[in-house]
């Protein structure tokens, strides 16, 4: 949509109600340019609610092993990290594996090409949400009986410009089976069935 540029003078400013006595009566007549007022005032009270988002890097996710499954992912950098929003369907329903993989090379088709775990720091896999575990690691994706999944999470410490944690140009991955964040060195989530490289926006 399309937001207009309003003028500090308005209508109502421009045109004076005209004014005619009739004994102790005012009659007033409204000014034509009322309703397109009343219009513009709407459009743009709709241009000021309408949210804008900052993508800083995006990753298409294709699918993979012979599945159907696609999605999105969204990152933007936040104080002390990064944020990242994704969307997929072509699930089966329940928990699946997700992570970041330290090659962007999804040309494989199973996705074996974008490597292992991006983990920069050489730690154990393990629970993204505490103790040791790789920097790629990140909590199950979860999908709905309709096979739709969304994950919305800050990745602290990680980076999309600089750094040994700069995941831009790398894999992101989902798996067809959950992560079960103790079984090395993937979590035992089974074969990949997406992969997306992540990409400047």
């Amino acid at each position: 949509m399309s937001c207009p540029l309003i003028s500090e003078t308005t209508e109502t400013e421009r045109i004076s109600p005209l004014l005619t006595k009739k004994g102790a009566r005012m009659n007033i007549q409204t000014p034509k340019a009322i309703p397109a007022l009343i219009a513009t005032t709407f459009l743009m009270a709709a241009c000021a609610s309408t949210p804008t988002t900052r993508h800083d890097a995006v990753a298409t996710l294709s699918p993979a092993s012979g599945s159907q499954v696609s999605g999105s992912a969204n990152i933007r950098v936040i104080p002390g990290g990064i944020h990242l929003d994704a969307s997929v369907a072509g699930l089966t329903q329940g928990a699946h594996g997700f992570h970041i993989h330290e090659v962007g090379d999804c040309s494989a088709a199973d996705a074996s090409s974008a490597k292992g775990h991006f983990n920069p720091l050489g730690k154990p896999h393990g629970s993204f949400e505490h103790g040791d575990h790789h920097a790629g690691d990140m909590q199950n994706l979860v999908a709905d009986a309709d096979g739709k999944a969304a994950l919305s999470v800050d990745l602290l410490g990680m980076s999309i410009s600089e750094g040994n944690t700069n995941i831009m140009g790398r894999a992101l991955v989902i798996h067809a089976d959950p992560d079960d964040y103790k079984s090395q060195p993937a979590g035992n989530s089974g074969k990949r069935i997406a992969c997306g490289v992540i990409k400047p926006s």
